[in-house]
């Protein structure tokens, strides 16, 4: 959505960012009422707090399953509200992101199962421990049994993520030159392959994935050929792991 982000109250006249505090509301009188400096620019990214102290401080007395239940609507939640683009600017694809989408649909899977074994359990607690500060595990710590999990929801956030890089260049009556279009629509093709297999694929050709999307950021935002052409390197080395 457009919208004007830096504001001046009428009630009091301070003036303030939407951008930074994510609220309407004036921060000196609480006042609602206020009128837009600036232009209207994209922004899709809303400010959204996500904690799971709460949830973790029960770890000792509930069930797995149900921090897992609780854990999942924080992160949904979370996911939801979140987008790229800043009063106007793409921003990356970020770990913050990556860490809840990825509790999101891990916590899924372990709220459903009728039994857990003992990596996979550590796995989401490991998530559950640290998705709010924006960390995320390692490749080498996914269990196999999970891979999908991880591997669905960083497909899922790239192609979020794709939806918003398309809003930023319409709004900017940015023409992509065929480099850039040819290496987004590869992304594109890559996303829906890893969708289609339910995000049954290694845990390093879904980081690969992100880290692709990255270098297509970098790429777009700084006018920067050498980004481009590593991400599409990326993306041309996964054909193998997707066959």
């Amino acid at each position: 959505m457009k919208i004007r982000g830096e504001r001046e109250c009428t009630d009091c006249g301070t003036r303030w960012s939407y951008y930074e505090t994510g609220s309407v509301g004036c921060p000196a009188c609480g006042s609602l009422r206020s009128v837009g400096l600036d232009e209207r620019t994209e922004h899709t990214d809303l400010e959204v707090e996500f904690d799971l102290t709460a949830v973790r401080n029960d770890v000792d007395e509930a069930a797995t399953t149900d921090l897992a239940e609780r854990a999942r609507d924080h992160a949904r939640e979370y996911v939801r509200r979140r987008g790229f683009v800043r009063g106007g600017t793409l921003q990356l694809l970020d770990d913050a992101y990556l860490a809840a989408i990825e509790l999101l649909h891990v916590a899924d899977v372990v709220a459903r199962a009728r039994t857990l074994d003992e990596r996979e359990e550590l796995y989401f607690l490991s998530l559950l421990g640290d998705a709010d500060a924006g960390k995320r595990p390692p490749v080498e710590e996914v269990p196999t049994t999970l891979r999908d999990a991880r591997g669905l929801a960083y497909a899922n956030a790239v192609r979020e993520y794709r939806r918003d890089v398309r809003t930023w260049v319409e709004d900017g009556e940015r023409e992509l030159v065929p480099l850039e279009r040819s290496t987004l629509e590869m992304l594109t093709e890559h996303v829906k392959r890893i969708r289609m297999l339910d995000g049954d694929v290694p845990p390093r050709t879904a980081e690969t994935l992100v880290e692709a999307t990255r270098d297509l950021t970098t790429g777009l935002c700084e006018d920067d050929d050498e980004a481009i052409l590593r991400a599409e390197n990326r993306l041309e080395r996964l054909e193998d792991s997707l066959e």
